[in-house]
């Protein structure tokens, strides 16, 4: 079995995606022939974690210690060599295909009770194809006997087509910005400001960005924050439900096959915060939450 496990592609016409069984990842989207997210090979791990789900919290927590109802909790540190635990508990599962159709595909995956995770969640991940693009819905519904709180993210690499990343602009729906030292905050966040105000577009040759954005809302009449990456041939926009209220914009410059890359990440709270509060969704036994995030093409005139 290949380190991503099976391979599931769902697809629409000229529409399609390639889906792993481990960590329910987003491993390639494609409309017309040309690629929307960077992919890698299914003989490897994710590179730096691109296209997986993040689950029941996304990006670190320091030191993996947290505390839920007065009690201290410790978390197993997946980013040793920082002492943090890092984007969730579910990236190397065995997700259970369920309801499947040619242009759509549910993955379910249960956190089990564990040491740092008191309570168990049910999770799901539905991949669906069409003439707009992708969409990705999460549900997460609360199996255990008391209430937890818990975040939700993913990892995607955005891709503008056969645009090169450094001929590309950046746009956010982002209004503030974390302050970060090594993955975690180091106070509060603050307003966008300079070269960190994405709103109006960035061109991100020679930028160079590990942060975590905040504030991020939809635009007066709309329902969905949208994020945009632009080249000079094409565009793609990431678009979530207002619960996705921050996002974290990460550009390395080795990602197999491509060299610079960047990661537009969809999250309902910042780095830490299992520890800060902030941004976390609350969930009582029985009740379940779900949202939306995608990505579609644009054409760029």
């Amino acid at each position: 079995m290949p380190p991503t496990g099976e391979q599931f592609e769902v697809a629409s016409g000229d529409v399609r995606a390639v889906v792993t069984e481990v960590g329910a990842g987003l491993r390639s989207f494609e409309a017309g022939g040309r690629p929307y997210v960077e992919t890698f090979d299914e003989t490897v791990r994710p590179p730096r974690g691109s296209g997986t789900v993040l689950v029941p919290w996304p990006n670190r927590t320091a030191r993996g210690r947290w505390t839920w109802n007065g009690e201290p909790q410790q978390l197993t540190l997946s980013e040793p060599a920082a002492g943090n635990a890092i984007h969730g508990l579910l990236r190397h599962t065995l997700y259970r295909p369920g309801e499947r159709t040619a242009d759509a595909i549910t993955l379910h995956a249960v956190v089990a009770p564990q040491p740092g995770w008191p309570v168990p969640l049910d999770t799901s991940v539905r991949f669906a194809v069409g003439d707009t693009g992708l969409t990705v819905t999460h549900t997460v519904r609360n199996v255990g006997g008391e209430p937890v709180a818990f975040g939700i993210g993913a990892h995607p690499y955005l891709r503008a087509g056969g645009d090169a990343t450094d001929d590309c602009m950046l746009t956010l729906a982002a209004t503030s910005t974390l302050p970060l030292d090594g993955g975690l905050p180091t106070g509060p966040a603050v307003p966008v400001d300079g070269d960190l105000d994405f709103r109006d577009g960035h061109p991100l040759r020679g930028r160079e960005l590990d942060h975590a954005f905040g504030g991020c809302a939809p635009a007066e009449g709309d329902t969905v924050v949208r994020h945009r990456l632009t080249g000079p041939t094409g565009g793609v926009e990431l678009w979530a439900d207002p619960d996705f209220g921050w996002v974290q914009v990460f550009t390395p410059d080795d990602h197999p096959g491509r060299g610079r890359a960047v990661a537009v990440e969809p999250m309902t709270c910042p780095p830490d915060a299992l520890n800060s509060g902030t941004g976390l969704l609350t969930i009582a036994p029985g009740e379940t939450w779900t949202g939306s995030w995608g990505i579609r093409p644009l054409q760029v005139s």
